[in-house]
């Protein structure tokens, strides 16, 4: 679909995919888990010195049990491009959501300007398991009108958007505060 310099692309159904007031996206492939037994389940995580590399693994599959408790990163298969003038905001859908599945913790907020596509942050809250499977309309984004373009929108040069372009399930990257200590070098 596009409509100005909105992209959400590929739309395979669009009977299914487009709704009313909102786009259902569909969960890609690939999902990452963070590394069980390697260190101490007590051990904190520290934002400002977390190594991805060494606690986050990827696997392909077309579909995933998730286990109550269990949370896992997902993507959709959709990329999406929020021109300045908009902000989009991704949630579950209803079905899921009955399921006691997840699709974001906190990150449904989709800043204008921002091209990729959409890390999904997956939970089981239910007391079941829940098979997740690829290709299927897990999560929906909808989209608010700005009264003027954002000024500087995310993937500004000026601004560290760390996310831009991003491609598949993501990891969490350095916070903002070592951004700004590498700018002070």
């Amino acid at each position: 679909m596009r409509a100005g310099d909105l992209i959400v692309a590929p739309i395979e159904d669009y009977r299914m995919q487009i709704q009313p007031c909102s786009i259902d996206l569909r969960l890609a492939d690939r999902f990452a888990r963070y590394i069980e037994g390697g260190c101490s389940h007590h051990e904190a995580i520290d934002p400002l010195s977390f190594d991805a590399d060494n606690a986050i693994y990827t696997v392909e599959s077309d579909h995933w049990v998730l286990e109550p408790g269990a949370f896992l990163l997902g993507s959709t298969i959709e990329h999406v491009t929020v021109p300045d003038d908009l902000l989009g905001r991704l949630d579950g859908r209803s079905t899921y959501g009955r399921y006691g599945v997840t699709c974001h913790v906190t990150a449904g907020f989709i800043d204008p300007g921002f091209k990729g596509t959409i890390t999904l942050e997956i939970a089981n809250l239910g007391p079941r398991p829940v098979i997740i499977t690829a290709g299927e309309r897990i999560c929906q984004i909808s989209f608010q009108q700005l009264l003027t373009p954002a000024g500087v929108p995310y993937g500004h040069s000026s601004r560290p958007s760390k996310y831009q372009y991003q491609e598949g399930p993501t990891a969490p990257k350095p916070t903002l505060s070592e951004f700004v200590e590498l700018a002070d070098d």
